[in-house]
């Protein structure tokens, strides 16, 4: 070593250890950087996840029907297909949104009177924090079964509620067919 202290470009030792603390410093740089990449890539999957936001609820599994009530009700979907975002509550039957952006939101309703030439009143109101956002009334004596369907586009904020409102003098009826249904997707998350 002592040669090295002298004439350091000709001392192939030297050389060597200059050659490997390059490739040492190079190797760290590159690791480092791989690291932060992988670290944001991770993050970037993380945000992805986390925005998984798919509701879709049926009201019964069995014959049942809701109404007709003398006050505006409402309606507690209690068959969850799918609740991604954990957004549903069967408890109370509303959605609380879990991050903003842009959701489809639809609402079907069927009913059946019984018999022909019963009156029949298949309606249903989608609410967005209290308010009316649409609705559907099919009020008729024509027929003995009806069914309507709702479907909007609205840009939700993180924490506003979604309903479905029972109004008043209203019923619908549902089995393991699945008439009633709701469902809410984000489709551009904020």
């Amino acid at each position: 070593m002592r040669a090295c202290a002298t004439d350091e470009g000709s001392c192939s030792c030297c050389v060597m250890l200059k050659e490997i603390n390059r490739l040492r410093t190079y190797f760290n740089t590159t690791m480092n950087n791989l690291e932060k990449e992988y670290s944001q890539t991770a993050q970037s999957l993380d945000n992805i996840e986390a925005s998984y936001t798919a509701v879709s609820v049926a009201l019964f599994n069995e014959f049942k029907c809701l109404g007709s009530y003398p006050i505006n009700t409402l309606v507690i979907y209690k068959h969850v297909f799918i609740n991604l975002g954990n957004g549903y509550s069967v408890d109370t039957g509303i959605f609380t949104v879990p991050r903003s952006g842009v959701y489809s939101l639809a609402l079907t309703v069927y009913s059946d009177s019984g018999s022909p030439g019963s009156k029949l009143d298949a309606c249903a109101g989608l609410l967005l924090n209290g308010q009316l956002v649409a609705a559907t009334r099919e009020i008729n004596m024509e027929d003995q079964e009806d069914s309507a369907t709702i479907v909007v586009a609205l840009h939700l904020t993180a924490g506003d509620k979604v309903a479905v409102n029972l109004p008043i003098g209203c019923f619908l009826c549902d089995d393991s067919s699945h008439y009633n249904t709701f469902s809410a997707f984000l489709l551009y998350p904020e």
